[in-house]
Parts: structure tokens; C-alpha cells; sequence
């Protein structure tokens, strides 16, 4: 069951303001006003939400797909659930196959795969193992805050280092900036890519759409330092907000290429699922002047519904405003410099010896 009273107020350091019903929920609970206001005072004076971390056992660690626009078919994710607490990201429906809500669920109870390094020392080493660039984190941050207590990605990160295997980073954290000694190393062999996801460059906010993400300047500051540590950086302008961040859209662009990008792309505001919920309630909370403007431009985008998940349209949309936004960023790029990174390297693959029960006696 599921409380889905609706929030008076956003709470400090979240992105969700409740929690929104999963779409699995056999039950939820609506508040209904009596006039006195007294329904919801229990909401309004509620205490944070802590951010609670279950260490769990992976069955299997990678993940693979044949969607042809997302750029690559593997992925690993050390942790599920995201404490950046990014109201519009599209990950936030897959808490619901876990019976949690979408919503304040998604960024304050998070699980941990304690056992990652083993799983993918077992998957590397399978005889019919095709090594491929694999997306480390890309639906939900490898680099958020609880990394800096579990370390789960640094070690996956070394494995991966060990193996000369090709990796990939799509982060909002400068926390990465902690593993450039490993970064660069594998840089040095055509082996890592890292692009920074920057939705706004404003401060205050980023503070209401990614609270606990890296500010900007900081975002700023880690590409700058592993660019000048030889690691390919490119920006993600993502997401792509009408009304809230698009007017950025350039001024994104400039301040990566000065600070060491050298390719660039970007996705447009996604709402799969439960998401739609929390946006719009996050909408109402803090730009409720704008709301019903900015829903009128994401569906002139999505064909006059909320989403569409169509292959070549979802991350770009349809419709005159996408198309605006399209051209926009195509020029800015070309004005700007920005290139094409080649290909990662993964000739260089040397498979891990299998763990056994004897250990190592040489």
C-alpha cells in the first residue's frame, strides 16, 4: 500500500515530495480535503526521510539491450536507487519492481550489490565471453554519495582496468574525479569515456531539480581535471526542460568546451510511467505559474501525450519546438568545435582467471 497524499510543501535536499503510487500498487491512499486543512498536517510537518542502504547479493551483474538509440548494449550497475534525488530522472519507475514508490522510495531507499566485483569476475571469465563497451551506472549513478562509503564501482572500475576492458561513464557526480589515477591509465589505452550529464548551470536550480547531485561548478571542476589527466569528456545536456532549462542549452555548451569537453549531445525531459506523477507534483510545488505552459510544450513534443517511448523519437521528440531545440544545439556544436570520439578499444581484452576453491598457489 501506498500513501498518495498529495504534498503541501517540497522537502529540503529531495527531489520527490511523497510518495508518488507504483503502478504495481494493489492499494493507495488519497487524501481527501475536509475544509479544516487538518488531512494533510501530518504530511506538512513530517520529518525527513532518511536515506536507508540494503546490502544485497547480485545474481547476475550485466545487463544487456537491443534498444538501437541509447548507445551502447551493456551496462552494470552497482547500486539501485539514487540518492542525487533527480526529480526528472527516468529511472525512477524501475523502484516499482521492487514494490517501492517511484518517488521519495527511489532517492532514499537504496540498494547496494555488495557482490558485483564477483559476479562480473565470473561473467568476464566465461569461455564465450565477447568483451563490449559496458555503460558503468547509466540508470542510476555509479558515482552518487553512497559510493564514497561502499566503493562498489572503484572496484568494479579496477577489475575492469585489470582486464584491459572498455568502459563507459554517463555521471552528475564530481565524485568520480577520486578514480582518475585509474581513469587515465586506461585512457592512455582507448579504454574509458566519461560524459557529464549538466542540466542547468544555475545553482539554486539544481538545488530543487538534483539536490544532492554535484553542483554545476563542481561538475565543471571534475571535467576540467580529467580532461587535463588525458580522459575523453563530453557533455550530456540532459535533460532538455521547456520553460525551465532550454534557454541553457548554449550557455551549457561553452562552459563544457572551456573546461575540457570535446563532444557533446543531448536528451529532451522523459516521463515514462509513475515519472509523469512525480514531475508534475514537483511542477505544482515550484513553478505553479509555469506548470500548465511547461506540459503544454512536453506534449506539443510527445505527440499530445505526456510520453512517447518510440525508437528515435524518445530522446528528441517531435514536433516544432523539438526541432528548434534540435537546430539549436546542432549549431552551437558546430560553432563551439565539438567532434566525435572513436571507437573504444576492446582488442586489448585479457580474461580474469576464474576464482576456484584451491585460491592462487602461484
Amino acid at each position: 500500500m501506498t500513501d498518495a497524499r498529495k504534498p503541501m510543501k517540497p522537502i529540503k535536499g529531495r527531489g520527490a515530495a511523497s510518495r508518488v503510487a507504483s503502478r504495481f500498487d494493489a492499494t493507495t491512499v488519497e487524501g481527501v480535503d475536509d475544509g479544516w486543512g487538518s488531512v494533510y498536517e501530518d504530511l506538512a510537518e513530517a520529518p525527513k526521510p532518511a536515506t536507508t542502504v540494503t546490502e544485497e547479493r547480485a545474481r547476475s551483474i550485466l545487463t544487456r539491450n537491443q534498444s538501437p538509440d541509447v548507445g551502447f548494449s551493456q551496462s552494470l550497475n552497482p547500486y539501485r536507487g539514487c540518492e542525487h534525488g533527480c526529480v526528472y530522472c527516468f529511472a525512477r519507475p524501475t523502484h516499482s519492481y521492487l514494490d517501492l514508490s517511484p518517488g521519495l522510495d527511489f532517492e532514499t531507499k537504496l540498494f547496494a550489490k555488495t557482490n558485483a566485483v564477483e559476479r562480473l569476475r565470473e561473467e568476464l571469465a566465461k569461455p564465450g565471453y565477447v568483451p563490449q563497451v559496458t555503460a558503468l551506472g547509466i540508470n542510476t549513478d555509479a558515482y552518487q554519495p553512497i559510493e564514497r562509503r561502499y566503493g562498489i564501482t572503484r572496484a568494479v572500475l579496477e577489475l575492469f582496468a585489470e582486464t584491459k576492458h572498455p568502459v563507459s561513464f554517463v555521471t552528475k557526480s564530481a565524485l568520480i574525479e577520486r578514480d582518475v589515477d585509474l581513469l587515465a591509465a586506461m585512457a592512455r589505452d582507448n579504454l574509458v569515456s566519461v560524459h557529464f550529464s549538466v542540466t542547468t548551470l544555475d545553482n539554486r536550480l539544481a538545488s530543487k531539480l538534483e539536490p544532492r547531485a554535484s553542483a554545476p561548478h563542481s561538475k565543471l571542476r571534475a571535467m576540467r581535471a580529467l580532461s587535463e589527466a588525458g580522459v575523453p569528456v563530453g557533455v550530456m545536456v540532459a535533460p532538455v526542460i521547456p520553460m525551465i532549462t532550454d534557454m541553457e542549452m548554449e550557455h551549457i555548451l561553452e562552459a563544457a568546451f572551456e573546461h575540457g569537453a570535446r563532444e557533446a549531445g543531448y536528451t529532451l525531459l522523459r516521463l515514462p510511467n509513475e515519472l509523469k506523477e512525480v514531475w508534475r507534483e514537483w511542477l505544482e510545488l515550484h513553478y505553479p505559474d509555469r506548470a500548465a505552459h511547461v506540459m503544454s510544450l512536453v506534449q506539443q513534443m510527445r505527440g499530445g501525450k505526456d510520453y512517447q517511448a518510440g525508437f528515435g523519437t524518445r530522446m528528441t521528440g517531435t514536433g516544432v519546438f523539438a526541432q528548434l531545440v534540435q537546430q539549436r544545439f546542432r549549431k552551437a556544436r558546430a560553432r563551439l568545435g565539438y567532434g566525435r570520439f572513436g571507437e573504444l578499444d576492446a582488442s586489448r581484452f585479457a580474461p580474469p582467471r576464474r576464482a576456484t576453491p584451491q585460491g592462487e598457489l602461484f
